[in-house]
């Protein structure tokens, strides 16, 4: 019997191998197709449609937005130095951040029945990727002697990198992110709202703690049980 497997071993890892280079090879080309070649209508025009897609589901809470203008700006350069191009870009853009609230257990809401205070120690919030909405732009100014459709491509690519990176960099500075840990602390009180009112503590205090926050255990800042139209009145007067 033994040999019998050992005989057979080789054949059956062998055809194992091709079988998994031939799946390879298969989500290779699918990966390809989706990415690269163009879908046609029968008169061989380019068509809009969507190549590929999927759906998951969501277990964050969208806690803000930070939106506004962005300007991008990009240079290129050509035929030994000779051609110089630029290009400014001026297009709408957002950004939302969310916290997972998958991530919050048992562990992490602290409950005093003396107080009536409500800890939940929330996972830190997370801004998404920026949305440029580059077919929205307000201003497109490319200058030059000379500017070549290559240098066109790459000017309309360089801005778009620019665009992404400098919204990103915005979006995770500590000032937006102060900002929207302010309003993650006001969604999750108020989520927490209802499960409190079913436990009979209906107006119960809350207080929401991110983690850098939790090392100077300077907690009892962080109530947030005032109505959440109240404390962005309340911001907005202090502006």
């Amino acid at each position: 019997m033994a040999v019998a497997l050992n005989r057979l071993g080789t054949p059956i890892l062998a055809a194992l191998l091709v079988l998994m280079i031939g799946g390879a090879l298969l989500l290779g080309l699918r990966s390809y197709d989706r990415d690269y070649v163009v879908s046609v209508e029968d008169d061989g025009s380019a068509v809009t449609k969507i190549i590929a897609d999927r759906f998951a589901g969501a277990s964050s809470l969208k806690v803000s937005e930070m939106s506004g203008t962005i300007q991008s700006t990009a240079r290129d350069v050509r035929g030994f130095g000779l051609l110089k191009s630029d290009q400014v870009v001026k297009m709408p853009f957002s950004v939302d951040y969310f916290i997972d609230v998958s991530r919050i257990g048992a562990d992490d809401l602290e409950w005093n029945a003396d107080s009536r205070t409500l800890i939940v120690n929330a996972p830190d919030v997370k801004p998404a990727k920026p949305n440029v909405d580059e077919a929205a732009r307000t201003l497109v100014r490319t200058s030059g002697l000379f500017v070549t459709r290559q240098a066109g491509e790459e000017l309309s690519r360089r801005v778009s990198a620019h665009a992404q990176g400098r919204a990103e960099q915005e979006a995770r500075s500590p000032a937006r992110m102060a900002r929207a840990r302010e309003y993650g602390r006001a969604a999750l009180a108020k989520l927490m709202a209802a499960p409190l009112e079913a436990a009979g503590q209906g107006g119960a205090r809350v207080i929401v703690t991110f983690p850098a926050e939790r090392a100077g255990d300077n907690r009892d800042q962080w109530d947030v049980t005032t109505p959440i139209n109240e404390v962005l009145a309340n911001r907005r007067a202090a502006r």
